[in-house]
């Protein structure tokens, strides 16, 4: 045990430590010497496109700011509760305008592009089971069915389901409600899938 603790052990120990030491030192300050270098090139790019807009004033639309990491997001939140804790209503689908229908009216809503097995049950949950309906909705019945469906929004109008609705409800074909009647479309496939792309 004492050839461990010797003068000469020591001294290269005491060694050993010093050189760990510096070489910390010399890492840490290294990388704090450019981490501040590239902040600081950053904030002035920053700071000079700032500049560049302010000088543009008026010439440029308002909304236009600066490239930061805190640029304004256009992002709306949907407000599902009240400050009490109380779930927000969802707007009530106005059947007077497309009208009623009930099951034994129902079509098969699944020859809609946009429309699989999980939407058409959450359209029948709704009320909505024929292409007469759909062909009939207004723009606020589609941002109503929308919320009701918790759906994408937009994609109900980008799928153009009242056009492909209005077709179908008069015994027309279009080419997805052909692809479905010929089994070219396997809903099963993906197991429960819920929308069908195009």
């Amino acid at each position: 045990m004492s050839h461990i603790f010797n003068s000469e052990n020591c001294i290269n120990w005491l060694c050993l430590l010093l050189l760990m030491l510096l070489s910390f030192l010399l890492g840490y300050f290294l990388s704090s010497w450019l981490n501040g270098r590239s902040s600081k090139e950053a904030l002035e790019r920053c700071h000079d496109e700032n500049k560049r807009l302010k000088l543009l004033g008026g010439s440029k639309p308002k909304e236009e700011h600066a490239n930061t990491t805190f640029s304004p997001k256009k992002i709306k939140a949907k407000k599902t509760m009240e400050r009490s804790g109380q779930a927000v209503e969802k707007a009530p689908l106005n059947f007077a305008s497309f009208g009623a229908a009930t099951e034994a009216d129902k079509d098969d809503l699944k020859k809609i592009s946009g429309v699989g097995p999980f939407i058409e049950k959450k359209l029948n949950a709704i009320g909505i089971y024929t292409f007469d309906q759909v062909s009939k909705f207004s723009d606020e019945d589609i941002k109503n069915v929308t919320d009701l469906i918790e759906f994408f929004p937009g994609r109900i109008l980008r799928d153009d389901w009242r056009g492909q609705a209005n077709v179908l409800k008069d015994g027309g074909e279009t080419d997805f409600s052909k692809r479905v009647d010929s089994k070219d479309v396997d809903y099963n496939k993906d197991g429960d899938k819920r929308y069908d792309n195009k």
